[in-house]
């Protein structure tokens, strides 16, 4: 049963990073002049329709899969520590969906926890699928913290502070991507292809 709930977290977690990631990247496409260097993600939020609408509802949905999947591994009896950080992470995702960037107060409250929280997320996986691929997650949860540093300091080294925040965000997402996979891949042992 718990192979199960695992299955079903690392789906949730696994499709809500690739709809996150297709749709915000529909979004940055359908922005007439959008710049990803110099533009933060977040003004995709307060854009031209459709791309306002398209980031909103991506960063929503991606906290809602989030949520959803520290919920099943809660229940699923997983590690607790992980579960919380996963959620709040999951709430900050979405207030960033509903509090857009001309919220200015709510909106960096929930981009704080959204982006920290994963970040964190990626170094406290070790809990949930071992040491040896948690530390991978842990290096790409670091970057992700000093990519926040460096935004917060106002140091992009070159990116812009759009870039800047690309290398916040890119690290922790793609683990979550990651991470689901492998939680998908829980409990099935096949042979490689030959």
């Amino acid at each position: 049963m718990f192979g199960k709930v695992r299955q079903q977290a690392g789906g949730m977690m696994f499709g809500g990073s690739v709809l996150f990631l297709v749709l915000m990247l529909f979004a940055e496409f359908l922005y007439p002049g959008y710049s990803t260097s110099q533009q933060h993600i977040s003004e995709l939020g307060i854009g031209p329709f459709p791309s306002d609408l398209l980031f909103n509802a991506a960063v929503f949905l991606l906290g809602a899969f989030g949520l959803v999947s520290a919920l099943l591994l809660y229940r699923g009896q997983e590690d607790r520590l992980f579960c919380a950080v996963l959620a709040v992470a999951g709430v900050g995702s979405m207030g960033v969906g509903l509090f857009p960037m001309d919220q200015p107060a709510p909106h960096a409250i929930s981009a704080t926890l959204a982006f920290g929280g994963a970040a964190v997320v990626a170094i406290l996986s070790y809990r949930i699928i071992g040491r040896t691929l948690g530390a991978i997650g842990a290096l790409l949860g670091a970057v992700s913290l000093v990519a926040i540093a460096l935004f917060v300091t106002d140091h992009p080294l070159g990116l812009g502070g759009g870039g800047m925040e690309r290398m916040i965000l890119y690290p922790s997402l793609l683990w979550l991507l990651s991470m689901g996979a492998m939680l998908m891949r829980d409990g099935e042992v096949t042979a490689p292809v030959r």
